[in-house]
């Protein structure tokens, strides 16, 4: 007979985002764009830009230090730490590794996952299962990046989007016979539709050089209006998919935490679901995208300031390069 599965549960929340703004109206003095043509187009007001020598393993830490301290758990609790980024601070070794040191997690194995937006969700997933069989007792699970470095700042098509910033959750057992914890966790890869959001150059295939970066082909780009109809698309589909899982249906979902790419996204999205905006964490207009950071830092905000309550059952969904998308329900609490 197979054991019953533990049932994994989300302990604590953490973010952190860096204390420079950059608003539209500073980014009109640096590329030919506005604020009135931003925000109609992207929800975005302003993003936050790390400071100079502030890496993603610096904010990482300080956002799994928050949530360290919110799950009551010590570094030496924690015994894997799976960190979402595609902005790590070197491409050797994982940023995980630098996180882990940073924050003394010395009984902890460390690992990057990178699935761009959808990271943070595939982390959490991991953390899941690790959890599910016994592997692991406490997972740190972070979701960090410096987009900062690698966006083009006179692309005036990409450079509007994305910010800094780090959000981290603690997974681990659900107290027993509780109904609470990680109900379903939903991941999605279509790797034909790479083209669309990708860096060209800096990797293996094409190593960085003086003609690419003359060229400026070390940064972001894709293909907008693209992206657009495959992420509402399917970021609906996998949405729907677990909450099905769940065991739940639309209207028991009590909150939705979408990744944070775009309003026009978001809405459409809640569209699909019949869910109104009421019922969405959103803070794009303050944080831009921040890519793998995008869900736990909008979580922990919500969690923070009281909409997220125990016993709410909590939607999260995104979609990113790759393509990837991801989907989970939680019911809030241990």
């Amino acid at each position: 007979m197979n054991p019953v599965p533990i049932r994994a549960a989300i302990a604590g929340t953490g973010s952190y985002l860096p204390e420079k703004i950059l608003t539209n109206d500073d980014l009109s003095k640096m590329v030919d764009t506005s604020d009135e043509w931003i925000y109609p187009r992207t929800g975005i007001r302003g993003r936050h830009i790390a400071a100079p020598g502030e890496n993603t393993s610096d904010m990482a830490a300080e956002a799994g230090r928050r949530a360290l301290a919110a799950a009551g758990a010590a570094p030496e609790d924690i015994d894997l730490l799976v960190m979402a980024t595609i902005s790590g601070d070197k491409p050797l070794p994982a940023t995980a590794c630098l996180v882990q040191e940073k924050l003394g997690l010395v009984n902890a194995t460390a690992f990057d996952v990178l699935a761009a937006c959808s990271g943070f969700l595939y982390a959490l997933d991991v953390a899941r299962q690790y959890v599910r069989s016994g592997a692991a007792r406490k997972v740190l699970v972070v979701g960090a990046e410096k987009m900062s470095a690698i966006t083009d700042w006179q692309d005036r098509t990409t450079c509007i989007l994305f910010g800094d910033g780090a959000g981290a959750a603690v997974v681990q057992p659900a107290e027993g016979g509780s109904e609470n914890g990680i109900l379903a966790t939903c991941t999605g890869t279509d790797g034909s539709l790479w083209p669309l959001l990708n860096i060209e150059a800096g990797g293996s295939a094409l190593p960085a050089s003086p003609e690419t970066l003359a060229a400026r082909r070390g940064f972001v780009r894709m293909d907008g209006h693209t992206i657009f109809k495959y992420a509402v698309r399917n970021m609906a589909g996998i949405a729907a998919r677990a909450v099905k899982e769940a065991g739940l249906s639309t209207s028991d979902i009590d909150w939705i935490v979408p990744h944070q790419a775009n309003m026009r996204i978001i809405q459409a999205v809640a569209k699909s679901m019949d869910a109104p905006m009421e019922k969405v964490v959103a803070n794009i207009e303050r944080t831009g995208n921040t890519t793998a950071a995008s869900i736990p830092v909008a979580l922990d905000e919500a969690v923070r300031d009281g909409r997220i309550r125990p016993g709410h059952n909590v939607l999260f969904v995104a979609f990113g390069a790759g393509l990837t998308w991801a989907a989970g329900v939680v019911r809030w609490g241990l």
